[in-house]
């Protein structure tokens, strides 16, 4: 496989929004190619990066003197780390209306806050995941479904940079001695590094704080907490439930994911393919997979996340509803080869407790048998996935 760029489908995004924004922000987790791509697409642009001490030195001591040196174009990466810098941009691009700059960063956390604040409507947000499955499709064509969810799809990956067994113990590493501790004050470690693990144990399944907290040892307000930062930093997702009744949706148990399974399989101390392949968390790894490349397809367009769940007191469950223009497509999600006619069963009785119209519905699974002419559809995922 080549080292070269791979073409990442947030790119032709950013290049149509930069058309309407003098700033463009870039957030995503450490190592999901945010630098490579804006420094591919703005080559002419100047580049600064804030982990450089002299370059944040520099930012801190003289920031209006950091953004004068180019009357042009500015990639700044990591901006989170000086956020003063943020309110003279905004000045900047008040008074010079053709100065562009371009913003990433690896902490939504701190960066959101201070780029929401200083760059109202000034700014365009988009938001980097791991390589989605459809712009490295070719290159994992030789490639089985538990080698794909083993692996992950960090581009350090994908382009055979690194390897899983070496790449996800050093970034956790990483992420606990520098963001939790050094930018996130979380003081026991040990107790965190608790939590990342029985958070993937729970892959799929509704959160719930008190549980967590009697596991690790904390009360449930520093677990919501830990929640919060593993959200802000990229390392989760959490699946929100549909309910007709918006108000409802922001107070119900979201159910949990991780942004790569790769990440994920590390965490529950799978460290093979072939283990993968015996583990109860095979299933769910793989509905976790799903569920994220439907995720990145929406953040490669620029839009927000239309993704939820569907679950009621009577055990009726969907594992995917995306809504879309008025209509809600629903999908079950099985990693199973081989089908099964109860697979469909809980979306031929959609309309029975999904109260809005409906669209596509679909079963994705790890079979070769696919049908799109009836009533409810049956595609291999490699076939389906945007």
């Amino acid at each position: 496989m080549s080292n070269s760029f791979i073409n990442r489908e947030l790119g032709q995004t950013l290049l149509e929004a930069s058309s309407y924004f003098p700033v463009l922000c870039v957030t995503g987790p450490r190592q999901s190619g945010k630098s490579t791509l804006v420094n591919h697409l703005f080559p002419q642009y100047r580049q600064f990066s804030l982990e450089d001490l002299d370059v944040r030195a520099a930012a801190m001591s003289d920031p209006r003197g950091l953004l004068d040196q180019t009357s042009d174009g500015m990639i700044i990466d990591e901006v989170q780390r000086v956020p003063e810098l943020l309110s003279y941009i905004q000045g900047i691009v008040d008074k010079q209306p053709n100065r562009r700059f371009v913003l990433s960063g690896s902490s939504n956390f701190a960066l959101l806050r201070s780029v929401t604040q200083s760059l109202a409507g000034r700014v365009g947000m988009f938001e980097l995941l791991p390589m989605a499955f459809s712009e490295v499709r070719g290159m994992m064509a030789d490639l089985s479904l538990d080698e794909i969810l083993f692996n992950g799809l960090y581009p350090a990956i994908c382009s055979k940079k690194n390897v899983a067994r070496f790449l996800y113990p050093s970034y956790i590493k990483t992420y606990l001695e520098r963001d939790v501790r050094d930018l996130l004050q979380v003081r026991n470690l040990m107790q965190f590094n608790t939590f990342i693990r029985l958070c993937a144990g729970r892959i799929g399944s509704l959160f719930n704080a008190s549980d967590l907290a009697g596991e690790v040892g904390v009360d449930s307000k520093t677990i919501t907490a830990w929640l919060s930062i593993l959200q802000a930093s990229y390392i989760i997702f959490l699946l929100p439930p549909y309910f007709s009744n918006t108000r409802k949706r922001l107070v119900k148990s979201p159910k949990l994911y991780f942004c790569d399974t790769g990440l994920a399989c590390y965490l529950l101390d799978i460290e093979s393919p072939q283990q993968l392949i015996r583990d109860k968390m095979r299933g769910p790894l793989f509905e976790n997979f799903v569920v994220m490349e439907a995720l990145k397809h929406r953040f490669n367009a620029g839009r927000e996340s239309n993704l939820y769940f569907y679950r009621d007191s009577n055990k009726n469950e969907i594992d995917l509803l995306l809504l879309t223009q008025q209509k809600i497509d629903g999908y079950e999600i099985k990693f199973s080869a081989t089908f099964h006619p109860d697979f469909t069963s809980k979306l031929v009785r959609m309309r029975e407790f999904v109260s809005a119209d409906i669209g596509q519905r679909a079963v994705i699974y790890d079979g070769t048998l696919e049908n799109d002419h009836s009533e409810v559809q049956l595609h291999n995922w490699r076939n389906f996935l945007p």
